[in-house]
Parts: structure tokens; C-alpha cells; sequence
């Protein structure tokens, strides 16, 4: 079992940047590919960004390319989200989900196995 918690959400202006981490419980952070999903109100969840066990492979959303950053650091069973110049349209809950096969960075929420309880964005016009 995986336990895992957001961090870093908050109230930004647009324009500006937040570091949203994901801190993993467990032995086996290194195995697993990571994913950071969003949902805003009314909307269905949205896939953001992944990265592979290794960090050697990365996917992001078009809506969020070149502006997100999604790297982890194994050594401290954490993924991070780097999110610069942050629209309106950025606001949403944004959640960290793991899937224990960590050689493909996915956008397919029904494959990943574990979830965080997420983390308030929003971004002022």
C-alpha cells in the first residue's frame, strides 16, 4: 500500500508560478511511474503530466506544455510539479496518483493505482 500527500497548493495570480509536491509513503517510490491529475469544478478529472521510475521519460498535457515541469527525486519518495506562468483556467483540485508499472509515462487515470486526496490551485485573473 502507497499513501500518498499533496503539498503546495495555494492562491497565485495569474502569471505566476507554484511547486506542487507529492510526498510517497513505502519502500517501492522507485518503481512506480508517477502522474499529476487535475479537476475543476463541474469538469471531469484531466490528465497533466507523468513521469517513468527513473525520471528518463516525461508526458505532459498540450494544455500545460511548456509551462508545467513534472520531475521526482527518488531519494526522497517525492514528485514534484513545477507550474509557471499559471492561467484561470490552471484552477482546479490537483491530485498525484502511482502505478506500480513504472516503464510508461500514461495519461490513463483508470491505471493508476494509487491517490492522493489533492491540493487546491487557483489562479486570479
Amino acid at each position: 500500500q502507497v499513501q500518498l500527500v499533496e503539498s503546495g497548493g495555494g492562491l497565485v495570480q495569474a502569471g505566476g508560478s507554484l511547486l506542487l509536491s507529492c510526498a510517497a509513503s513505502g519502500r517501492t517510490f522507485n518503481s512506480y511511474t508517477m502522474g499529476w491529475f487535475r479537476q475543476a469544478p463541474g469538469k471531469e478529472r484531466e490528465f497533466v503530466a507523468a513521469i517513468t521510475s527513473n525520471g528518463g521519460s516525461t508526458r505532459y498535457a498540450d494544455s500545460v506544455k511548456g509551462r508545467f515541469t513534472i520531475s521526482r527525486d527518488n531519494a526522497k519518495n517525492t514528485v514534484y510539479l513545477q507550474m509557471n506562468s499559471l492561467k484561470p483556467e490552471d484552477t482546479a483540485v490537483y491530485s498525484c496518483a502511482a502505478d506500480r508499472q513504472g516503464y510508461w509515462a500514461h495519461p490513463a487515470p483508470n491505471l493508476y493505482d494509487y491517490w492522493g486526496q489533492g491540493t487546491q490551485v487557483t489562479v486570479s485573473s
